[in-house]
């Protein structure tokens, strides 16, 4: 039997290894690199990469022109500005009626306490995290906690379905199980629905658990772990006009209120809804058809 040379053997493995080489590298994950937290106010978590991906200019209102929610504003605004001051601050969950604010308010308020900080220390930096990648929030806590920034973690639209158990990530996250939730970090979430699962799921557990009391409490003891329940209800028509009224000052639209305020009440009424985002869309109606640029 002929034997190969050693040194022709090297050579005929030398091409198959460094095709194996270069597959084993491009399978490895690739390491991400430090975030750039000066980069921006404002980033958005993408889970599958775990990167921060910053956003240059966040899509928000000012606060002056969120009307008719002034009350739960006002208290949101003083858990923020504690919570930026370095003092105890609770996570907050902002549920009920769709289009009043939920979401805008907390984005406004971010602006406004970075605004209004006495110093660079005294400012947030805002992190959204998508519904989807709701079990990462562990991983994007462990990674804000190594900076010496205060962070304010936002979910929008937070809900959970039949047979959903992310939620369980997010209540180990809240309570942040022995080591503690970081002091760097502020949960706000908003949902359409009070304790963020559907009635029928927690009525289901009722009906068909050996001990329905604590079936639903498991359910709903998600909602407990926010120290701030703020609600948001559908408003009145005279909310509602004031809202347009406000946006109508602020975009300087010189358009006289016997001409606008029927307008506003039947654009509502072909909806079927009053709310803050019902106003804005009308607004960009009226805009639109008077050729009036709404400039930020």
């Amino acid at each position: 039997m002929t034997q190969i040379p050693a040194e022709e053997l090297q050579l005929d493995l030398k091409p198959a290894l460094t095709r194996i080489a270069d597959a084993l590298e491009r399978m490895a994950p690739s390491v991400a690199e430090p975030t750039n937290f000066r980069a921006a106010d404002a980033f958005v978590w993408n889970a599958r990469s775990g990167v921060l991906k910053p956003v240059p200019k966040v899509n928000r209102v000012e606060l002056s022109l969120l009307k008719g929610i002034e009350q739960v504003r006002d208290i949101l605004l003083q858990n923020t500005q504690q919570f930026a001051s370095g003092y105890p601050a609770n996570n907050a969950l902002l549920w009920g009626a769709r289009g009043m604010g939920k979401s805008s308010v907390v984005k406004a308020i971010h602006a406004n306490v970075n605004e209004t900080a006495a110093s660079e220390a005294e400012k947030l930096k805002f992190v959204e995290i998508h519904r989807e990648d709701i079990e990462s929030l562990p991983d994007l806590m462990i990674l804000l906690a190594q900076t010496d920034l205060r962070f304010l973690l936002f979910c929008d639209d937070l809900s959970f379905d039949t047979d959903d158990t992310s939620y369980k990530a997010l209540k180990a996250a809240l309570d942040g199980g022995i080591e503690g939730r970081p002091s760097n970090l502020l949960l706000y979430a908003t949902s359409n629905r009070r304790h963020l699962m559907p009635r029928d799921m927690i009525e289901n557990e009722r009906s068909t658990a050996i001990n329905p009391s604590e079936a639903v409490e498991e359910k709903v003891s998600l909602s407990d772990r926010f120290g701030l329940w703020l609600g948001f209800h559908k408003c009145s028509q005279d909310e509602y006009l004031r809202m347009v009224s406000g946006y109508m000052e602020h975009f300087e639209l010189n358009i006289e209120e016997s001409e606008w305020r029927p307008a506003a009440l039947e654009w509502a009424t072909t909806r079927g809804y009053r709310s803050g985002r019902t106003a804005w869309q009308f607004i960009q109606d009226m805009a639109g058809k008077k050729k009036v640029a709404l400039q930020p």
